[in-house]
């Protein structure tokens, strides 16, 4: 077979010292860094030299045993993940552990910030949790999505889409952020990966946005594509050298499924249109990575407020007993599926099949 080569030919976009200077110095636009001229300066030629450099992860390590190049420097961040997925891959294996829910809210609306007002989202949340906290031998980890629009400091940066130049290019977990030449930091995926790989079971609430995702829930599901397929060894292609990783996937991948095995509940809601597209776009991307619906009951999609003001929903919320109530039913049958599922009582019937077509 010839060997499948790397396509290349995009204009550059590096930058000249004087625009990155002026791009950088942008962020201290506030008059109360103008008595700190001088040592912003410094952090700009600091930052250039970084830059310019390419270094994208400063602080290395060997990789050491367990991995196909032993000798190959690793990202300290990187490893530092790695070993916070591994930790609770064994939490969550262990039979002894308590049966964790992963509750999302995939709402960006915050009355900590310009909304002023709290999410739907986070309502409905809260009446799942209260349903899984009362359940003995459960506990529940919440991952509140709004904080990217509300909290310094946290962000989830876009997915490069290493996996269409080939699957083992994309690691697990993504090793693209952080990358300190471009500024490409605190990135929030480190801690989210292993909140996934802790739980037995995940509940997402969320709005719809235009008939898709809410931007913040958008991102972390296409920075999860790592976790479907993704290569958990960056020394087996040298980091990101697009050329080595297209010869492995072409000698054969298995495609791991990182998150296979998990329960999901789903709970939509919209005010006038799309909630039934998200819904069934949030179970076809769980159904996809292997994770397995807890029912019928566990996947809704409801209008709060249908074609009313915006200013009314949430009087309207209070007033729908009944959608309170199948959030309820959701949590619910989440919580019996995952108590099957640690059993081993919820088997699947394609359960043993082979995939001819495993992507």
């Amino acid at each position: 077979m010839a060997r499948i080569k790397v396509r290349k030919g995009m204009p550059s976009v590096q930058l000249a010292k004087a625009r990155f200077a002026e791009r950088l110095q942008e962020r201290f636009y506030d008059p109360a860094f103008e008595p700190l001229k001088a040592e912003i300066a410094k952090i700009v030629a600091a930052a250039w030299d970084g830059y310019d450099d390419s270094r994208k992860s400063p602080r290395t390590r060997p990789a050491g045993r367990g991995f196909a190049d032993p000798k190959y420097e690793l990202s300290v961040e990187w490893t530092a993940a790695r070993n916070a997925i591994r930790r609770a891959e064994r939490q969550q294996r262990s039979p002894s552990s308590k049966s964790r829910i992963l509750l999302i809210n995939g709402s960006p609306r915050s009355d900590q910030t310009c909304p002023g007002e709290m999410s739907k989202s986070f309502r409905l949340m809260e009446i799942a949790e209260e349903v899984i906290r009362r359940e003995r031998g459960f506990e529940v980890e919440r991952l509140d999505l709004d904080r990217q629009t509300s909290e310094f400091g946290i962000q989830i940066h876009p997915c490069k889409g290493c996996v269409s130049t080939a699957m083992p290019l994309c690691h697990w977990p993504c090793s693209c952020y952080p990358n300190h030449s471009l500024g490409q930091t605190n990135d929030w995926m480190n801690a989210i990966y292993p909140m996934w790989a802790a739980a037995h079971g995940v509940m997402i609430v969320t709005p719809v946005h235009w008939y898709q995702a809410p931007t913040v829930l958008k991102a972390m599901m296409d920075r999860l594509v790592c976790a479907d397929g993704g290569n958990p060894d960056p020394t087996s292609t040298g980091g990101k050298d697009a050329q080595k990783a297209k010869d492995l996937e072409m000698k054969g991948w298995d495609y791991p499924r990182h998150l296979a095995g998990r329960a999901y509940a789903i709970v939509v809601h919209g005010d006038a249109a799309g909630a039934e597209t998200l819904r069934r776009s949030l179970s076809d991307w769980l159904a996809d990575m292997g994770l397995m619906g807890a029912g019928h009951a566990a996947a809704i999609d409801r209008y709060v407020g249908y074609y009313e003001t915006y200013a009314e929903s949430h009087r309207a919320l209070d007033d729908d007993k009944a959608f309170q109530e199948e959030t309820r039913n959701a949590a619910r049958a989440l919580v019996k599926a995952v108590r099957l599922l640690r059993r081993g009582d919820f088997p699947q019937p394609d359960d043993g099949l082979v995939d001819p077509r495993p992507k």
